[in-house]
C-alpha cells in the first residue's frame, strides 16, 4: 500500500460550501508529513486557499483542525483555526479549547473547512449524523452571549458533547481583531478569525459530538494514559495553572519592571497588588473550569455585578480571566479595580472582540487624545487612563464601529495611527502586544514570529533569565523553541502541557494510537509542519525583513535597565533572516 493510500496517512475532512449549502467528505493524504492540527491547517490552506485574494473573498477557507491524539490523552484539548487574516492579510492561526476539539473528534472529522458565503445570516450545525445550515437572520447584531443562549435551544442535543462557536457584532462588522467565542469561556482570539466567519454570513458553527470514539487496542494505552494523567494531576507540574493561574505573573513581572502600564509608558506600578492573581482569587473567583479532556482546570471564572440604576437591582455575570485579558483591560488601561477589569473584559467578550488587541488599541487612543491627535469628537466618550466607565462604553463603540474613528481603530492601533498619527507609541509587535514588557528578546520575537503571539516561543521567559547580549544564541533559542511548540500544536496539545509531552512521551502516545510510522519520524514531520505554516504565511505576502518595532519599545526600562535599541534591532533582523529560511522547502537528505 502506498503512503498516500495508507489509512494512517489520511485525514477525514468535511468541506462545507456555504454558498451552495453543500457538504463533501474528503480523504486528504498527509498525516505522515504534517501530523495534524497546525500542520493540517497549513496543508488545507495550501489545497483550498486563495493566497492573493482578499481575506473576505468568499472562496477563502476558514479551517478548524485537530490532531491524532485529540480525545485520547489528557490536555490534547485544542483546535487550530487557520485562515487568511483581515488584520495583516497573511495566513494566520488561532487556537482555542473548550469542547471544540472533542466535539469535532466525536463528530468523526480531523478538520472542518468552510468556504463560500451563505445567502442569509446562518448557523452551520455539524455532526456525524447531521449537517444542516440554519437561517438565523434574527440574530443579526446579537452579542456573543445572547447568541449562545439561543443556539443552545435552536441546535439542541448532544449535551456535554456540543461546542458552539459564534461571533458578536465585531465579527459581523469586519473588525480586524474580531474573535470567535468558543463555549463562552474560550476564544479563537487573535488576528480576526471572527471577521472571516462574519464575511461568510455565518453567525455560528455548532459542532455536535454525536458519534462514538473507539479506544486504542494497544495494551500499553491504559498504562500510558495513567502515567500522563498522574504527571498532570499529582506531580505539582500543573499546580500553578490551576491555583492562581497565569495572573500569578502580575507581581513577579511588576517587580522585574516588565509589566506594561498605561500604553507602556511604565513597566511597573505600586498598585500592581490590586490587580494581582492573589487579588482576583480573593475577591472575585467563583470557580475553576476546564476544557473537555483536561483535568487541570486552568480556566478561572470571576464575578461581575451589573447594577440596574432604575430598579436598584443587579445581575451577576461570570467572566473568565487570565493574565493577558487582565493586562489588556487593567494595567494597560490604568485600571486597578479588579471588578472593573472583569467588566471591561465582559463588554469586549459580548462584542466578540479580542480583548488583548482591543485593550491595547484603546490605550493608544488615550495617549493619542492626550497628545491632541484625536478628540472627544472622534472617541464619543472622554477617554482617560483609569476611567473604566469610559472604556466599557468605548468597547461597545469599537465592536459596533460606531464612526470612522472606531472603524479605523477596529483594524488595529497601527492602522488608526496611520490615519490620525501616533505610530511611534502604537504598542504593536506584528499585532497589539501581549502582557509582557520583558525586553529585547520578547519584543523582537513577537514582531517576527508566526502568530505574532507571546506563545510562539518562550521569549518572555528567556528575557527574565538572560542579561547577556548574544544575537546568535537568542535566535537559536527562538528557532529551536518554536519547533517543539509546533509539534504540540500539531497533536494538538495545550501548550501548558509542554513539560509533560516531551518527544519520547509523544512518540509513545502515537505508537499506542497505531501511528508507529509517524512516531518514528516525528521530528521530521514536526519540521515539515512548521515549514508548511511559514510557506503559507509567506505566499500570502509576509516579509519578515519588512517588520518594524515601534519607537515606544526602545523607550522601555526593565530589570536589565533601558532597552538597547541597537541590540533589539539586531535581534529582529537576525530572527527575520532565520524565519525567511524556514519559509523555504524542507531540505532533502
Amino acid at each position: 500500500m502506498s503512503p498516500e493510500n495508507n489509512d494512517n496517512n489520511l485525514f477525514r475532512v468535511l468541506v462545507y460550501d456555504l454558498t451552495a449549502a453543500r457538504a463533501d467528505i474528503r480523504l486528504v493524504p498527509g498525516r505522515l508529513d504534517v501530523i495534524g492540527g497546525s500542520g493540517l491547517a497549513a496543508l488545507l490552506y495550501e489545497k483550498y486557499g486563495l493566497p492573493e485574494a482578499h481575506p473576505f473573498d468568499p472562496g477563502q477557507p476558514l479551517i478548524f483542525a485537530i490532531g491524532p491524539a485529540t480525545g485520547y490523552f489528557p490536555l490534547m484539548s485544542k483546535t487550530v483555526c487557520g485562515f487568511k487574516s483581515p488584520y495583516n492579510a497573511n495566513y494566520a492561526e488561532s487556537h482555542a479549547g473548550g469542547r471544540s476539539a472533542l466535539s469535532l473528534r466525536f463528530a468523526g472529522y480531523d478538520a472542518l473547512v468552510l468556504t463560500g458565503k451563505a445567502a442569509r445570516l446562518s448557523t452551520l450545525v455539524v455532526g456525524s449524523r447531521r449537517i444542516e445550515l440554519l437561517d438565523v437572520h434574527y440574530l443579526r447584531g446579537a452579542d456573543v452571549f445572547t447568541t449562545g443562549k439561543l443556539l443552545r435551544k435552536i441546535a439542541a442535543g448532544s449535551s456535554g458533547h456540543r461546542s458552539i462557536l459564534r461571533i458578536g457584532p465585531a465579527g459581523e462588522n469586519g473588525s480586524g481583531y474580531a474573535c470567535i467565542n468558543v463555549d463562552t469561556y474560550r476564544h479563537f482570539g487573535r488576528l480576526g478569525a471572527g471577521a472571516v466567519l462574519g464575511a461568510k454570513n455565518c453567525k455560528a458553527v455548532v459542532l455536535m459530538g454525536d458519534g462514538d470514539l473507539a479506544l486504542p487496542e494497544d495494551k500499553g494505552y491504559a498504562k500510558l494514559f495513567k502515567d500522563i494523567h498522574e504527571k498532570v494531576t499529582s506531580s505539582g507540574m500543573m499546580e500553578k495553572y490551576h491555583d492562581l493561574g497565569t495572573p500569578a505573573n502580575v507581581l513577579p513581572l511588576n517587580a522585574l519592571k516588565s509589566l506594561p502600564w498605561r500604553n507602556l509608558t511604565a513597566t511597573s506600578d505600586p498598585e500592581a497588588d490590586k490587580v494581582s492573581g492573589e487579588a482576583f482569587a480573593e475577591k472575585l473567583l467563583m470557580h475553576n473550569a476546564a476544557c473537555a479532556g483536561c483535568p487541570v482546570g486552568c480556566i478561572h471564572v470571576g464575578m461581575v455585578r451589573e447594577m440596574f440604576s432604575a430598579s436598584h437591582r443587579f445581575a451577576i455575570h461570570q467572566v473568565a480571566y487570565d493574565h493577558e485579558p487582565n493586562f489588556a483591560a487593567g494595567p494597560m488601561l490604568g485600571v486597578t479595580d479588579p471588578s472593573e477589569v472583569l467588566a471591561i473584559n465582559d463588554m469586549a467578550d459580548r462584542q466578540g472582540l479580542d480583548i488583548i488587541s482591543a485593550g491595547v488599541a484603546l490605550a493608544w487612543a488615550v495617549e493619542a487624545t492626550q497628545k491632541g491627535l484625536v478628540s472627544e469628537k472622534e472617541t464619543e466618550v472622554k477617554l482617560a487612563f483609569g476611567d473604566a466607565t469610559a472604556f466599557k462604553r468605548a468597547m461597545w463603540l469599537l465592536g459596533h464601529q460606531a464612526n470612522d474613528f472606531y472603524a479605523a481603530l477596529g483594524q488595529g492601533a497601527m492602522a488608526a495611527a496611520k490615519v490620525y498619527g501616533g505610530e511611534d507609541f502604537a504598542c504593536v509587535l506584528g499585532q497589539e502586544m501581549a502582557g509582557y514588557a520583558t525586553g529585547e528578546t520578547y519584543f523582537a520575537s513577537q514582531t517576527v514570529a508566526f502568530r505574532h503571539s507571546h506563545l510562539d516561543t518562550g521569549a518572555y521567559s528567556y528575557d527574565q533569565k538572560h542579561k547577556e547580549q548574544d544575537v546568535a544564541a537568542v535566535v537559536k533559542f527562538l528557532v529551536d523553541d518554536e519547533r517543539e511548540r509546533v509539534l504540540l500544536t500539531s497533536l494538538v496539545a495545550c501548550l501548558f502541557a509542554r513539560e509533560v509531552y516531551k518527544p519520547e512521551v509523544v512518540a509513545a502516545a502515537l505508537t499506542c494510537l497505531g501511528h508507529g510510522e509517524l512516531a518514528q519520524n516525528i521530528d521530521v514531520a514536526a519540521e515539515n509542519a512548521r515549514r508548511a505554516r511559514w510557506r503559507q504565511k509567506m505566499c500570502t505576502g509576509y516579509d519578515p525583513a519588512a517588520t518594524r518595532i515601534p519607537k515606544r519599545f526602545a523607550e522601555v526600562t526593565t530589570w536589565k535597565g533601558p532597552v538597547d535599541a541597537v541590540y533589539m534591532e539586531a535581534l529582529r533582523a537576525a530572527y527575520a533572516d532565520a524565519v525567511t529560511l524556514l519559509g523555504q522547502p524542507v531540505p532533502t537528505a
